[in-house]
């Protein structure tokens, strides 16, 4: 499912894009911010890549910090940098797994993850056929990209 962003979403995705600024760089994974966010606004958490331990996604990072059973979440809205993964080697359960299984009902995302380490990632296609609504907005792919040069180089003026 798609919707439409609003400029609450903006403003959450500008969040997430600044913690993934914090994340310690990595030469074997993307610097990623992620905020969940209640349906009336208000943050639930946040966490971002390599927070707690050096294989920690920002995703996973922030739900670690929800309770399971907490009933915010199965109207919330996710806020990531990057698309959240599907293919995983450092740890059993990824991290559209691990939406699902919190209920998160709404992914806003600034960037699809590129083929840098996992060739057809596709977490945005898992969500969505999962019932999730996932909405991109592609014009702040360029700020979530920015934590990530040590990876990519520097963008092209």
């Amino acid at each position: 499912m798609t919707g439409t962003a609003t400029e609450e979403d903006r403003q959450w995705l500008h969040e997430a894009i600044e913690l993934s600024h914090q994340c310690p760089p990595s030469s074997t994974a993307f610097s990623v911010g992620a905020v969940i966010v209640d349906d009336q606004g208000n943050e639930i958490s946040r966490g971002y890549s390599r927070e707690t331990d050096a294989h920690v996604h920002a995703e996973e990072s922030a739900l670690a910090k929800v309770p399971t059973d907490d009933p915010r979440l199965k109207t919330a809205t996710l806020y990531s940098s990057l698309e959240p993964c599907n293919q995983r080697r450092s740890r059993p359960r990824t991290c559209t797994q691990l939406i699902l299984e919190a209920g998160i009902p709404r992914v806003v995302i600034a960037w699809k993850e590129p083929p840098t380490f996992v060739r057809d990632a596709n977490g945005t296609e898992a969500l969505t056929a999962a019932g999730i609504t996932v909405i991109t907005l592609p014009d702040l792919a360029e700020a979530a990209r920015a934590a990530n040069t040590h990876l990519l180089g520097k963008p092209s003026s």
